[in-house]
């Protein structure tokens, strides 16, 4: 099965989003039978379907030259200069994934993800130690979706994590209660 991580990261930031916005009267569907469409979307969560774009704080000046090399090797279809801009860890997940897709080339394998190159930059980089997250902007996503970077051997390299997703995934006391209510 291929995976397309931005898509899968686009959805869940949606639903994160979705999830967090709490809706109108419990059995208020937004529909009160009056006619007034105009009206029902007012306390309706889905009837917004574009989130707004982050307010920047910064430029992300140690982020951006990472992710200008991702944009350039996509424009470039440059599967050796995308391997560069990736972390040891993001490369082994997706030489897993392909080989269980009998997929050869991480070109073909990403492909869904491809960008044009523009717009290309991050924003709002936030760095502590040696991993950081950036605010990506391509055209896939205009208004931006946060990514985990870090840092490997003194170069900072991109994952295929995000810190929505991250905090989605459940802890292991989660998990181990989960397993143990069946004894």
């Amino acid at each position: 099965m291929k995976r397309n991580f931005f898509l899968f990261l686009l959805i869940a930031a949606m639903a994160s989003m979705i999830a967090s916005c709490g809706g109108g009267a419990p059995g208020n569907a937004g529909n009160t039978g009056n006619g007034n469409a105009a009206a029902n979307t007012a306390n309706d969560p889905l009837a917004t379907t574009k989130p707004a774009k982050e307010p920047t704080t910064n430029n992300a000046p140690t982020l951006t030259p990472v992710f200008k090399a991702y944009c350039a090797a996509w424009v470039k279809n440059d599967e050796a200069g995308l391997r560069k801009v990736y972390s040891s860890d993001t490369l082994k997940v997706f030489e897993n994934d392909m080989k269980a897709d009998k997929i050869k080339s991480l070109i073909k394998f990403l492909e869904d993800d491809k960008i044009s190159g523009t717009p290309c930059e991050v924003t709002n980089e936030q760095i502590t130690g040696d991993s950081a997250v950036g605010n990506i902007i391509s055209n896939k996503y205009p208004n931006g979706i946060k990514i985990i970077f870090v840092k490997e051997n003194g170069e900072w390299k991109m994952s295929n994590r995000s810190p929505v997703t991250d905090s989605m995934k459940p802890s292991p006391s989660n998990s181990n209660a989960a397993a143990n209510t069946g004894k």
